[in-house]
C-alpha cells in the first residue's frame, strides 16, 4: 500500500483553564486501545510547545474505513464524553492525504 492511500488526522483539543492535566490524563486512555485497532499505523498524543492547553493526536490510518470504524469504537465514544467538560473550545478533527 502506498502512503498516498493512507489517511492522516490532526485532532486538536484545547483544555479549559486549569483542566490541562486532567484532559491529558483522559486522552492518554485512548492510546493503547487505538493502537491495537485494525488499520491504525500511527496514533501519538502531543502537547503544544508554549501552549500547554493544546493537545493533539497525530494519526495515520490505512484507509478511511478504518478511521471511520475507530470513530465509532466504544473507547472513543466513552473518552469523548469524559473529555467534553474539560474542553475550552470544541475539538477540531481534520482528515488529510499525504502529498509528498
Amino acid at each position: 500500500m502506498s502512503q498516498e492511500g493512507t489517511v492522516l488526522v490532526l485532532a486538536l483539543f484545547t483544555a479549559a483553564p486549569g483542566k490541562e492535566d486532567e484532559l491529558e490524563r483522559v486522552l492518554l486512555q485512548l492510546i493503547e486501545p487505538t493502537r491495537r485497532e485494525a488499520g491504525c499505523i500511527r496514533y501519538d498524543l502531543v502537547r503544544g510547545m508554549g501552549r500547554s492547553a493544546e493537545l493533539a493526536f497525530i494519526e495515520e490510518w490505512e484507509t478511511a474505513e478504518s478511521l471511520d470504524a475507530h470513530a465509532q469504537a466504544e473507547h472513543v465514544r466513552r473518552i469523548q464524553a469524559e473529555a467534553a467538560p474539560l474542553l475550552g473550545t470544541p475539538a477540531s478533527i481534520e482528515r488529510y492525504r499525504l502529498i509528498r
